[in-house]
């Protein structure tokens, strides 16, 4: 049908109204590009995101608690339409006890590249509920990308203040190399926790005024910073405060810890699966383990320089963090190594003595292919520039945990990241020779 067909039929047949009230499909040759007006624009749907499925909203409301039950039995998801300025006009997510839920408007591909040099992201957003959650942001940047903007302590402070319009640059979202000419989810709202969050008049334009901040993706990995995610927010911070008081116990009864590690949730793991292994080779050290789960760069940093190491003179410092810039925000490899290049200056600046063992970030994923592993490996790759062979020495001990073909097992690491008590004793196993020569070494 042509245009002046299609309009001379909305004039004179009334049951064809409805469908002639559709919002136009999203065309970026224009100024704005409207996703969601009081309904998806034509080629859109709105899907309902859980951890392993997805679902396309088709009626007023969609739950996804039947096919979560498996494997999530006690969590909830639900997407629905809900009022604003008029019935319907709004989508609204409700999630329980789930680390991964969401909205999504998705369709046919539209091109975002006109909307990323100086374009916006705008909707309407309104926190009923998220005191024990927190919400993120996903604008979609090309085939099996998508680039996510936190907004858990702005959200939990914005909970029953009602609507407010969101404006983020789509710098927020774009990072050289990214193809955003073909984007099939172009907008998605995440949440984690338990929660409960409405949007509406969701758009892009082309130029705009944010009025919402986002780190600055090439210096965040290197700009101290709390670890400001839903589910740490509540042990993050007395755990810090908790390894302050311990280290002052420990040099209280005469004791200064010689060996100390510092990382994320693998080296927190030393207190839990690693436990015994930790008792057996590490104790006549008075170790120190500073893991903290979730910790990218940014985070292990600002613990340095809130304490965590003052007053303490360790012989050696075991370092192994990275994982999380990878896995969480997908950073570019050169970021993580910057990250950590600056961990490594704050760690020789205050512990001037004590010989650094930098680790290769661990193995991710079954196999050599997955995306997170071979981001870990660039990474790796340029981890040897950072040793200097007298302070800061590099070692790679990743072969151990895998087979013959690249492949991890489950046996060592049962969700193909976190090592288990036999993946603990395979690191120690690995390590050993190497840290014994260091512990040896005159000061």
């Amino acid at each position: 049908m042509t245009l002046a067909a299609r309009s001379l039929s909305c004039l004179t047949v009334p049951l064809v109204l409805a469908a002639c009230a559709t919002t136009p499909p999203p065309d970026s040759r224009h100024e704005r590009l409207a996703l969601y007006q009081g309904r998806a624009a034509a080629g859109s749907q709105v899907a309902a995101i859980g951890p392993d499925t997805e679902q396309v909203l088709t009626a007023a409301s969609l739950s996804l608690d039947a096919a979560l039950q498996a494997t999530f039995p006690n969590s909830a998801v639900q997407v629905g339409k809900s009022p604003k300025a008029a019935a319907d006009d709004a989508l609204t997510l409700r999630w329980k006890n789930i680390w991964k839920s969401g909205v999504g408007i998705q369709g046919a591909p539209v091109d975002l590249e006109p909307y990323r040099a100086q374009g916006t992201l705008a909707f309407d957003l309104k926190v009923d509920e998220l005191a024990r959650g927190g919400i993120l942001f996903k604008v979609g940047c090309g085939e099996d990308c998508e680039r996510p903007v936190s907004y858990v302590v702005p959200g939990r402070a914005a909970q029953g203040k009602g609507w407010r319009r969101i404006v983020l640059s789509m710098e927020c979202f774009a990072r050289e190399g990214d193809d955003f000419r073909a984007v099939r989810r172009p907008f998605t709202v995440e949440g984690t926790g338990s929660g409960e969050v409405s949007i509406a008049n969701v758009v892009f334009d082309r130029a705009g005024t944010p009025n919402t901040a986002c780190p600055d993706y090439r210096t965040v990995a290197v700009t101290p910073d709390t670890l400001n995610e839903s589910w740490s927010l509540a042990w993050w911070m007395p755990r810090h405060l908790q390894k302050l008081e311990d280290i002052k116990v420990m040099k209280a009864s005469g004791q200064s810890p010689e060996l100390v590690f510092i990382g994320d949730s693998i080296t927190q793991g030393w207190e839990k699966e690693g436990a015994a292994t930790w008792q057996r080779r590490y104790t006549r050290y008075h170790a120190l383990g500073l893991g903290f789960g979730g910790d990218r760069t940014e985070n292990v940093l600002w613990r340095l320089k809130h304490g965590e190491v003052d007053g303490i003179d360790p012989k050696v410092a075991v370092l192994m963090f990275g994982t999380n810039n990878t896995g969480h925000r997908r950073d570019h490899p050169a970021t993580t190594v910057a990250g950590i290049k600056r961990n490594i200056e704050e760690l020789r600046r205050r512990l001037p003595d004590t010989r650094i063992l930098l680790l290769a970030i661990f193995p991710r994923d079954e196999t050599p292919d997955g995306a997170a592993r071979r981001l870990n490996e660039q990474i790796n790759a340029e981890l040897p520039s950072l040793a200097d062979n007298r302070k800061v020495f590099f070692m790679n001990i990743n072969q151990a945990f895998l087979q013959a073909d690249g492949r991890l097992s489950k046996e060592i690491m049962p969700d193909l990241l976190h090592p288990n008590e036999k993946g603990y004793e395979i690191w120690a196993a690995a390590m050993q020779p190497e840290l014994e020569r260091l512990m040896a070494m005159p000061r």
